[in-house]
């Protein structure tokens, strides 16, 4: 039995403290892609499900940051749930990464299907030239890519089917202060959040790694996950029951997956229902790993979603419910 006090755990009102982490942090070097500025070009792509009519709100939102704004040919296009066939899915991303013109490549959607095409990336096109890729949900197998094989610090944020009700005025500057700006990201625990009653006193610092759990855990068992000793793990997910936020944890921490995970900070749990609740099973499983928890950050698929780069060096501390990350971009 883990004595709660001692470990530092906030859960329904339990407060103590967690020294700071000292595992040894992951010997990376991050390649950080250039800032966009006014006048870039940013390629729309759908390694996933079809673009749909909110893109033209996502394209006026790019344009209004001063971007040009371009689609990849099958980004519309349909093949049962997926945009287009396998090849014509990867054709548009790889085009887009090996085009010079190029400096930011936009998920259209989410949904599923970038698995199906993650293998065949252009790595070395990545490598050659880097630039800003941005998405969330089911392009988190990208994010994981990216980073294993290219050490590339990618976007955790917005995708361009926009919708302003979920995507407000918040994550717009959340949005360009990451691909526009070098200065650091700092988020603050939304106590409103239901992940916010997770939290393990404590300061960790690491790359940020992560993104959707159900596609962090699909990756167990592939040469997609990202090795996340020394990395602050993040992680959020939608329309999932309490029980599948067991059962992914569970299937992590059976792997090794979180053996040497410095901390965890734990966005938006959307539309997460059942009993007991998502955060008392998900406290469940993190308080024995005795690192550092904080939850509650706007991450994810409900209201207010802010932006963040995967693999960009970041430290959370639980106390203060902050999690700051460095520049995830170049000026």
């Amino acid at each position: 039995m883990i004595d709660k006090h001692r470990r530092g755990l906030f859960f329904g009102g339990t407060i103590g403290a967690l020294g700071l982490s000292h595992r040894g942090a992951a010997a990376v070097a991050p390649i950080r892609p250039p800032a966009l500025r006014p006048g870039d070009v940013v390629r729309i792509v759908s390694p996933a499900y079809p673009g749909d009519d909110r893109l033209a709100r996502g394209q006026a939102v790019l344009e209004q940051m001063g971007l040009v704004v371009e689609y990849g040919a099958h980004v519309y296009a349909c093949n049962g749930y997926l945009a287009g066939t396998d090849e014509q899915r990867l054709d548009d991303l790889n085009t887009a990464f090996r085009d010079p013109s190029v400096r930011a490549v936009i998920a259209s959607r989410g949904g599923y299907g970038t698995q199906r095409i993650i293998d065949r990336v252009d790595v070395a096109a990545v490598r050659a030239d880097p630039k800003v890729f941005l998405g969330f949900s089911d392009l988190t197998v990208l994010h994981s890519r990216l980073w294993r094989e290219a050490r590339l610090i990618s976007f955790y944020g917005p995708v361009a089917a926009w919708a302003d009700a979920r995507t407000g005025p918040a994550s717009l500057r959340s949005l360009r202060d990451a691909l526009m700006t070098s200065s650091d990201i700092v988020l603050t625990r939304d106590p409103t959040e239901p992940s916010a009653a997770v939290r393990v006193d404590g300061v960790a610092s690491g790359p940020l790694i992560g993104g959707n759990l159900t596609m962090i855990a699909s990756d167990v068992g592939t040469d997609s996950l990202p090795d996340l000793d020394g990395a602050i793990l993040i992680f959020e997910d939608v329309n999932e029951p309490p029980y599948r936020y067991d059962r992914m944890l569970t299937q992590l921490i059976r792997s090794g997956a979180l053996d040497g995970v410095a901390g965890v900070a734990i966005g938006q749990l959307t539309d997460a229902t059942g009993t007991p609740s998502a955060a008392t099973v998900i406290a469940e499983r993190l308080i024995p790993l005795n690192v550092p928890v904080l939850g509650g950050l706007r991450i994810g698929h409900g209201p207010g979603h802010l932006t963040v780069p995967i693999g960009a060096h970041a430290t959370i501390d639980a106390a203060a419910g902050t999690l700051t990350v460095e520049a995830g971009v170049t000026t």
